[in-house]
């Protein structure tokens, strides 16, 4: 793998995202105070974008509840503190079969599968600067849970970001949905510059070795912008790789609950380890606006 000549990265922080780790972490944030506070810190740690899900305050399940995202977005704005906002757009495509017996109807624990519009409800209400478009359908876990995304289904939630002027960080778990999303730029549903995250080592997706990653990163399409990561203890490593590679960074409590052996991490700890990284290894971390102008984002939240 060539070594990027590029040497400015910005750092993106996955807050809290949609899986169970709220039963084996109590630093993974549930309310929106708590979402929130999260982001708040990871920006003053110098992270330049926060990922955003909401969970449901009572139980700590993923939720979309558009009063629970506009809460974090004003919690956030009212801080004062200056911090790209990317809110997910991937609930709403949660599918769970019955059984390996009986697929259907589908378990409705688990399930949750709405249309475009719904699944876009917040984004256009709230009209953050960068969204997530989850490209592609691929099994999650060992039973029978299916992330769903059609390319009709994907078509139109495209359309439809791009409608409000929302850049979507499309997110690639596997080659096809690098394929997929090279199809939806074609079609003209995504606007330049075009921004990729890589999600690495998530089961059953690409797995985070090196020539898995090297695969995707030397088959993006010139001037389109990336991020990587990976999951648990690769989480750390990925920070260095990334950057290596030319991309960017990312980090936090969604993908991985340790700081160190033993030891549980808050969102901002893993922000300002990941920042240490990437400065002793010679480059300079983003600004929240270097990054809006960069990827030619629209500032209208906290208005």
């Amino acid at each position: 793998m060539p070594l990027s000549a590029n040497r400015d990265v910005f750092i993106t922080c996955a807050v809290t995202g949609s899986g169970d780790t709220t039963q084996r972490s109590d630093k993974v944030p549930v309310t929106p105070q708590e979402i929130a506070d999260a982001a708040i810190d990871a920006a003053n740690e110098g992270a330049a974008i926060a990922h955003i899900h909401v969970r449901d305050p009572k139980s700590g399940a993923p939720a979309r509840d558009l009063h629970l995202y506009k809460q974090v977005v004003e919690l956030i704005a009212q801080s004062g503190v200056d911090v790209v906002l990317n809110l997910t757009a991937g609930m709403g495509g949660d599918l769970t079969l019955g059984s390996a017996e009986n697929p259907l109807p589908p378990n409705p624990s688990g399930t949750d599968m709405a249309g475009a519009t719904e699944r876009l409800l917040h984004v256009r209400e709230l009209l953050p600067e960068i969204c997530t478009l989850d490209c592609g359908t691929m099994n999650f876990g060992e039973g029978d849970y299916v992330m769903t995304n059609t390319p009709s289904m994907l078509c139109e939630m495209a359309g439809q970001i791009q409608s409000l002027g929302v850049r979507p960080e499309i997110e690639v778990f596997d080659s096809g949905h690098l394929v997929l999303a090279k199809w939806l730029k074609e079609q003209g549903l995504i606007d330049d510059p075009v921004v990729i995250q890589l999600c690495m080592g998530i089961p059953w997706g690409a797995p985070d070795d090196i020539s898995t990653f090297n695969a995707l990163v030397q088959n993006l399409p010139e001037g389109w912008i990336f991020s990587a990561f990976s999951i648990a203890r690769n989480q750390m490593p990925y920070v260095a790789l990334a950057a290596l590679a030319g991309g960017n960074i990312r980090v936090g409590l969604e993908d991985n609950i340790w700081l160190e052996k033993g030891k549980l991490a808050t969102n901002g700890e893993l922000v300002k380890k990941a920042a240490f990284i990437a400065r002793t290894m010679g480059y300079n971390i983003l600004s929240p606006q270097d990054v809006r102008e960069k990827l030619k984002l629209q500032k209208r939240w906290g208005k």
